[in-house]
C-alpha cells in the first residue's frame, strides 16, 4: 500500500508564488516622503503597503484615538453615559502646552461626555483628553496605566503612552503598525465611527461659554482649515496629529463598497508651494495610498473546496484510501494583475497512513499556498468520504498487535522453549518402568533355587 509523505507530499499545481505584502510583487509601489507609513486591508487585516511600519515614532494627537476608545469602553459597560454631565476639575491642565490645540475649556465648566468626546476627536482639544482621563479613572496617571494595558492587550509591542493627549514626551511613542491596531479596534465602535466621520459639530452653550462650532481637522473629510483641497470621497475618519517633534501625522480610514482600508502616515513634511499654499504631505500621501489600494487590489479566491488535491492511505478497511480536499475557500486581498496560475499548492499530510474508521470531513492535513517562496496562507485538508472499519481486518490486526508486543514475544519464546525441553526430555530420558522391568523378568527366569 502506498504511503503518504509525512510532512510534504508536494502537489505543484502551478509554478511560483506571491506574498500579501506587495514588496514581493511586481506592482509599482507609491513613493512617500513620510518617514513611516502603512496601508492595511482592515476588513481582513492584510498588509498592502508598509514603510518603516515597526519603527518607533512620535504619535502626537493620534494618541487621542486610544483615549476615546477607553472612554467609550466605559460607556459600553454602562459605568458612563454619553449624556452624563462632566465638570472640569482644577487639575485638568496638568502637562498641557499653551500653544496646543484647544477648545478653551475652563476649570469648573460643565459639558456632557458626548461633547467632550467631540472636542477630543474633531478639533483635537488637548484639555478634553485630560478631563476625560480624570472622569474615567480619577487621575491622569491611572488612566495612562489603563492606556498602556489596553495597548498590550491589542498586541502593541512598541507603544508606550505617557499622557492621554499626545503632546511630546521622549518616552511617549508608538509605531505605524501599533497605531493601526489601535485604530482598527476603535473603529469597531459605532459611536467612535460616528464622531471621527463628523465634519462639523456644535457644542451647546455651557455655564462658561457660548455655543461652540468647530470642524474636523482631517482634510480628507473637510477643507475648512486649508486653502487646498485634499478631499477624498471614500474617507470615513479617523484622526490628525501634529507636533514639532513628530511632524504631520494622519490615521485615516476609507471604504468602497466591501473594501475597507486603514492608512497610517507618520512624520510627513509640509512642502511650501508659494502664494501661501502648502502641500501637507500627510493628507496627500494618505489619499495617494487609498487610491493606490482601491485601484490595484481586490479580494480574490486562491483555493476552492470542490477539487480533491491528494489521497491518504487507509488501513483496517476494504477501502484502501480516501481523497482529501480543502476544508474552506481561501481568499486574499491581492493585486488585480497577479497571475493566480502561478500560486504553488503544497500538501502537508498529518500521517503516513490512517487506520479506519475515517469520518467524512475529518481533518487529515493542511494545504500551504505560496508565491515566489512567500506564504499566502494555509487551509485544512479534510476527507472527501468516509472509510468504515472491517471487523475481520481489525481482529486480525489486534492479534498481530498482541503478538508483536515485546513482553508477549518473550513469554511466547519462553513457552516454546519449555515445550521443546519437555519434548526432548521425553525422547532422551527412558521411563522408570523400562529401566527396571527387564531386570525383574530376567531374575525370575534365571532363578536356581531348590525345588519343593
Amino acid at each position: 500500500m502506498r504511503k503518504c509523505r509525512f510532512l510534504t507530499a508536494i502537489l505543484s499545481l502551478v509554478m511560483t508564488a506571491t506574498l500579501l505584502c506587495p514588496a514581493a510583487l511586481a506592482l509599482e509601489q507609491p513613493e512617500l516622503m513620510a518617514k513611516a507609513a502603512l496601508l492595511m486591508d482592515a476588513k481582513y487585516d492584510q498588509v498592502l503597503y508598509e514603510k518603516n511600519a515597526d519603527q518607533r515614532m512620535v504619535p502626537a494627537s493620534l494618541t487621542k484615538v486610544m483615549t476615546a476608545m477607553l472612554v467609550l469602553d466605559e460607556v459600553g459597560t454602562g459605568r458612563l453615559r454619553m449624556d452624563q454631565v462632566v465638570t472640569a476639575s482644577s487639575t485638568f491642565t496638568k502637562g498641557l502646552a499653551a500653544n496646543g490645540s484647544t477648545q478653551n475649556i475652563r476649570a469648573g465648566e460643565q459639558m456632557s461626555l458626548q461633547d467632550l468626546l467631540y472636542c477630543l476627536l474633531v478639533p483635537s482639544a488637548n484639555e478634553a483628553a485630560n478631563i476625560l482621563a480624570e472622569t474615567v479613572d480619577g487621575s491622569i496617571e491611572a488612566f495612562v496605566e489603563r492606556m498602556n494595558a489596553k495597548a498590550a492587550e491589542l498586541g502593541c509591542e512598541d507603544t508606550q503612552f505617557v499622557n492621554p493627549h499626545g503632546l511630546h514626551h521622549p518616552d511617549h511613542y508608538s509605531t505605524a503598525r501599533d497605531l493601526y491596531r489601535i485604530a482598527r479596534k476603535a473603529m469597531e465602535n459605532e459611536l467612535f465611527r460616528t464622531i471621527v466621520s463628523t465634519k462639523r459639530y456644535e457644542v451647546p452653550a455651557t455655564n462658561m461659554h457660548e455655543t461652540r462650532v468647530f470642524y474636523n481637522t482631517n482634510a480628507l473629510l473637510v477643507t475648512w482649515y486649508y486653502l487646498d483641497s485634499y478631499l477624498y470621497d471614500k474617507t470615513i475618519g479617523i484622526k490628525t496629529g501634529t507636533t514639532d517633534e513628530g511632524g504631520y501625522c494622519l490615521l485615516s480610514a476609507a471604504q468602497d463598497e466591501e473594501q475597507y482600508l486603514i492608512s497610517v502616515v507618520l512624520d510627513a513634511p509640509m512642502i511650501p508651494l508659494g502664494n501661501g499654499r502648502n502641500d501637507r504631505r500627510h493628507f496627500t500621501e494618505s489619499r495617494e495610498l487609498f487610491r493606490w489600494g482601491f485601484d490595484n487590489f481586490s479580494r480574490r479566491q486562491i483555493v476552492d473546496t470542490a477539487t480533491p488535491v491528494a489521497q491518504v492511505d487507509v488501513t483496517l478497511s476494504t477501502t484502501d484510501h480516501v481523497l482529501v480536499r480543502p476544508a474552506a475557500q481561501l481568499e486574499r486581498t491581492l493585486p488585480n494583475d497577479m497571475d493566480l496560475s502561478k500560486v504553488v499548492q503544497t500538501v502537508q499530510l498529518d500521517c503516513e497512513s490512517i487506520p479506519a474508521p475515517v469520518e467524512e470531513g475529518q481533518v487529515l492535513g493542511k494545504l500551504l499556498l505560496t508565491y515566489e517562496g512567500e506564504e499566502l496562507g494555509a487551509v485544512d485538508l479534510i476527507s472527501v468520504s468516509a472509510a468504515e472499519r472491517s471487523g475481520l481486518l481489525y481482529r486480525l490486526h489486534q492479534v498481530k498487535t498482541f503478538f508483536a508486543h515485546p513482553i508477549v514475544r518473550i513469554l511466547t519464546a519462553i513457552a516454546v522453549i519449555a515445550v521443546v525441553v519437555l519434548i526432548l526430555r521425553g525422547i532422551l530420558t527412558p521411563s522408570r518402568s523400562s529401566r527396571y522391568g527387564s531386570r525383574r523378568y530376567s531374575g525370575r527366569r534365571n532363578y536356581r533355587g531348590r525345588r519343593r
